[in-house]
């Protein structure tokens, strides 16, 4: 009898260091080797530290940054959202006046609609995490993008928050990337890419969870119609596509794309294609964490939701800007941000519809 447990558990350990050495080898980028683009013509704007989520509103051709400084896991004083116009980069302006002093924001998204009045409404939500624990705050926004906080929220369900979606004026949805935090069962959960990741969804008056099974969920986005959700798997390196019920906030999900990268946030292109920015070499990256001078790659690519067909739209080395985590169209410009870059690079744009 000992033997056979001796056996079983012999044979657990060999399949879970093959699925071990699978997940880091697909990690360290080994299998996929981008060809990198020209981005002579890039230039930067500097920001703040952290240039990790970007989107651009198509109304009045501001682009809003979230920017946290995340290397020394304190609060820092540049925290905050960030607005200019691409025409004019030294318009860089602070928006979020009135955040809280622990303000650490990560992703956020920019909602248009209207009110039960028909009263035209614009709403900005941002995931933030206060050493108090996770939050989203929905900022309402002038014309010429100022912030006004409105409301902060915080549930149960919003356990590891990441990237978000806004739905209406109050209801958005939001990823967890991880199930178990930075503790010995995280770790087990990363370098087993394990699908415990999530998608919770709140309803203006409570959250719940609606979608699981991605490894390290990241990145969200919605189709032009709102009939379809988009979420990004960092460490599956998959796209995950779910028909939306707009009246119950739930989800179906309908497909699975692979791309061999390590997905990060989701913008949508005036051509309904899905434009992401992700992580070449994660061991790079941790480098590049640890140490600003030591590069890491940058990919970003352009997806058709319906097939999963992807191309590359950007590719770099690490010089032109570390490890990308977002990349927004504008016209025929290409706006990328970074984890802990100060910069979001401008490119110009021609590949593509």
């Amino acid at each position: 009898m000992i033997r056979v447990i001796l056996g079983v558990l012999g044979i657990a350990l060999v399949l879970v260091c093959v699925r071990i050495g699978y997940v880091v080898t697909r990690a360290s980028g080994t299998l996929s080797h981008p060809e990198y683009t020209d981005n002579a013509a890039c230039s930067p704007v500097e920001v703040a530290p952290g240039t990790e989520d970007v989107t651009y509103d198509p109304v009045t051709g501001l682009v809003f940054v979230s920017t946290a400084e995340r290397r020394t896991g304190e609060m820092h004083p540049s925290n905050g959202i960030y607005v200019f116009a691409p025409e004019t980069p030294d318009s860089v302006r602070l928006v979020s006046i009135d955040a809280p002093a622990d303000f650490r924001p990560h992703g956020i998204s920019l909602w248009r609609g209207e009110s039960e009045t028909g009263e035209p409404l614009t709403r900005l939500f941002v995931i933030s995490h206060p050493y108090s624990g996770h939050q989203v705050l929905i900022y309402d926004v002038a014309e010429d993008g100022a912030l006004s906080h409105l409301e902060t929220v915080s549930y149960e369900a919003l356990r590891s928050p990441n990237d978000i979606v806004g739905v209406g004026p109050n209801r958005f949805y939001a990823t967890n990337d991880v199930y178990f935090g930075d503790t010995p069962m995280g770790y087990l959960e990363a370098f087993l890419a394990l699908p415990l990741g999530s998608i919770s969804y709140y309803d203006g008056q409570e959250g719940r969870i609606v979608a699981d099974g991605l490894a390290y969920a990241n990145g969200i986005n919605i189709s032009a119609d709102g009939s379809e959700l988009y979420a990004s798997a960092f460490i599956g390196r998959a796209l995950h596509v779910f028909n939306r019920d707009a009246a119950t906030g739930d989800l179906t999900r309908t497909a699975r794309h692979p791309v061999p990268l390590g997905l990060d946030n989701i913008e949508i292109g005036t051509d309904g294609a899905l434009y992401i920015a992700g992580n070449v070499n994660v061991f790079e990256f941790l480098a590049h964490q640890n140490d600003p001078e030591a590069h890491a790659p940058s990919q970003a690519v352009r997806v058709e939701p319906d097939s999963g067909d992807w191309t590359t739209v950007f590719a770099d080395s690490g010089e032109a800007i570390d490890s990308t985590s977002v990349a927004t169209r504008v016209g025929d410009q290409l706006l990328l941000g970074a984890v802990f870059d100060s910069h979001v690079l401008v490119c110009p744009y021609s590949a593509g519809p």
